[in-house]
């Protein structure tokens, strides 16, 4: 269901509801195309809702919210979403909810993203904050509230259920806990550990690392290997998550070499 569908209104407000149930999408978008200040399409997937933006942006006609299922793409074996990186999808490719709100926030900041669930999960309500999201909203809630929130999220308000707020707190403190540790664990690190780290996020193998930074495969190991050892982690999965928790980003690997500075070893 890759393709985006919808109608819409002249309004002073562009709605785009991102949902793979069709039959709810279109529903939701004649619900709110009937108000007056709401101009409202929808999309069946995540790569859809980013060519629609991709588009709108193009034409001068830029989306303000987002309404995002909490359960888009495939679900994974312990009945939650997988959540590849947006940029990693390719046309036909599955984003999850989760992983669409930070790549839209990403792309277009300016978006106000909402995510619909149809259950209060205080740690993926958390996770959706913390992509960007300005709200969290039940499927099943009235169409009155669901306005409510949309024109709070375009006032820069955020909207939670109030049984979610403490288990939402609850989450985000633990999580800042844990990014707290792992950014100490990061500065732990040389500069040149570092950016071996980095192209380790990238998803840069041993021989690529070697290659960008001008250093030997061997030395690179060595590099690796106390890159691990210093985080506390046995695996390059869990360090490359550990980094990712301290606001650590991949190596730009759209322009030249990282560093020329390095000798081979």
């Amino acid at each position: 269901m890759g393709r985006a569908w919808g109608r819409g209104l002249r309004g002073s407000h562009r709605v785009l509801v991102v949902d793979d149930h069709r039959i709810f999408a279109e529903s939701l978008a004649a619900a709110l195309a009937a108000e007056p200040d709401v101009e409202v399409s929808a999309a069946g997937s995540g790569p859809a809702a980013l060519r629609c933006l991709e588009r709108a942006a193009a034409e001068g006609r830029r989306f303000d919210v987002l309404l995002v299922d909490a359960d888009l793409g495939v679900p994974a074996p312990d009945g939650r979403p997988a959540a590849p990186p947006v940029q990693a999808v390719d046309e036909d490719g599955a984003v999850d909810g989760i992983s669409l709100v930070g790549g839209v926030r990403s792309a277009q900041p300016q978006v106000r993203v909402v995510v619909l669930a149809e259950k209060d999960d205080p740690a993926r309500a958390a996770l959706a904050l913390q992509a960007g999201a300005s709200g969290w909203v039940a499927k099943d809630c009235s169409l009155s509230r669901l306005l409510t929130v949309i024109r709070g999220v375009l006032r820069d308000e955020t909207h939670l259920p109030p049984a979610l707020l403490t288990g939402v707190l609850r989450e985000l403190t633990a999580a800042r806990r844990h990014r707290t540790e792992s950014e100490r664990l990061v500065e732990s690190l040389t500069p040149r550990e570092r950016e071996v780290l980095r192209c380790m996020v990238a998803g840069l193998g041993r021989k690529a690392v070697a290659e960008r930074l001008y250093l030997s495969p061997h030395t690179v190991r060595t590099h690796m290997q106390n890159v691990l050892g210093k985080l506390g982690v046995h695996s390059t999965l869990a360090a490359v998550a550990l980094a990712r928790r301290a606001g650590v980003g991949p190596v730009d690997l759209s322009g030249d070499v990282v560093e020329r500075g390095g000798q081979l070893a």
